[in-house]
């Protein structure tokens, strides 16, 4: 394989973008995953990975082949999406940018600007046997909302530390070289950010996805049956008591296990709305997550919101529904427009 790698890089040396898009075909999945947990954004993350593609092309001819091109690909998307970050708002969830809200109270009016976080489907990251052993978290554990929101709170050179080192496991040698640092100056970039990291929640654990066990999935099956049925009741029994309910691009968010049902009996369970939901399970950021459709005046199905849950000791403690305003968000993760 190393090989045939090395013949079809020397055709796309000699100007072959055919052999240029072979040979970085496979890793550019795991570039647009890397490029999202820079940024936040799988839009962005696109843009990225179309960024780097254009400048490996068009810097092929410095590529020396000393280290793998997967690592050179890396180094580029990091510096890449820090030149992005330069340019951008630091991406986050309501909860980390406005006090909560009044349940009663009507809704606020959605958020234009692009400030919060989005999804990733789990159909874009790969558990890859190859990933060194230093590495602190699994794949899966690395695109949680809760990391994602933390990692949006560093600095760009201490993030892309954190993320090089503890997700990809490359050494402090290998990551000053990417990003022209000193081991020295990596060390204590790494230092930093996981002491932030460690402030923001005691419980790493909070990151790890929820286990596809019986219990869990006991647990959604009554989340979806209270939803279809408009039960607040039902659903705010699976809840933690501390439970959070955000619906970005809507500021607007609620705390707590009494809040949450009002807002639920004021806003949705009530009236014209009342069993006007159904719910697909899928998978985002490795946790569990729903598409939500609603009938509309005809009685059609159509996108309203893609939930995703975050499970802790077999209760719910979040809820992030992610708004519908148009196809994009289901048609990135290859979602029918009707239910």
């Amino acid at each position: 394989m190393v090989s045939d790698e090395a013949m079809v890089l020397k055709a796309a040396r000699a100007g072959d973008h055919e052999a240029f898009q072979l040979v970085t075909d496979p890793y550019r999945r795991e570039l647009l995953v890397h490029g999202y947990r820079m940024l936040g954004s799988v839009e962005d993350a696109e843009d990225i990975l179309q960024e780097t593609l254009l400048r490996a092309w068009r810097r092929l001819d410095s590529f020396e082949g000393r280290a793998p091109l997967r690592a050179w690909l890396y180094r580029i998307a990091t510096n890449a999406s820090l030149d992005a970050l330069e340019r951008r708002r630091a991406r986050a969830l309501p909860m980390a940018t406005h006090p909560f809200a009044d349940p009663r109270a009507a809704l606020p009016p959605p958020v234009a600007e692009t400030v919060w976080l989005e999804p990733l489907p789990d159909s874009l990251v790969d558990e890859r046997p190859d990933v060194n052993p230093e590495a602190r978290y699994e794949a899966h554990e690395s695109v949680t909302l809760a990391f994602l929101a933390t990692l949006q709170n560093l600095p760009g050179r201490q993030r892309a530390v954190l993320i090089l080192r503890d997700v990809l496991g490359w050494n402090a040698k290998q990551v000053a070289e990417a990003l022209e640092m000193t081991v020295v100056a990596v060390n204590s970039a790494l230092q930093r950010a996981r002491s932030k990291l460690k402030q923001s929640s005691a419980d790493v654990g909070r990151y790890a996805a929820a286990r596809d066990d019986e219990g869990t999935a006991s647990l959604l099956a009554r989340y979806v049956a209270a939803w279809e049925a408009a039960d607040s009741n039902a659903l705010v029994a699976l809840l933690r008591e501390d439970a959070v309910l955000t619906m970005p691009p809507l500021p607007a968010w609620y705390r707590g296990r009494a809040d949450i049902q009002s807002f639920l009996d004021t806003h949705l369970f009530t009236g014209h709305a009342r069993r006007s939901l159904r719910l697909t399970a899928t998978r985002a950021n490795g946790s569990p997550a729903f598409a939500v459709y609603q009938a509309d005046e005809m009685g059609v199905y159509r996108p309203a919101g893609l939930q995703v849950l975050t499970i802790q000791h077999g209760q719910i403690s979040e809820i992030n529904d992610f708004l519908c305003f148009d196809d994009r968000l289901f048609s990135r993760f290859g979602l029918p427009l009707v239910g």
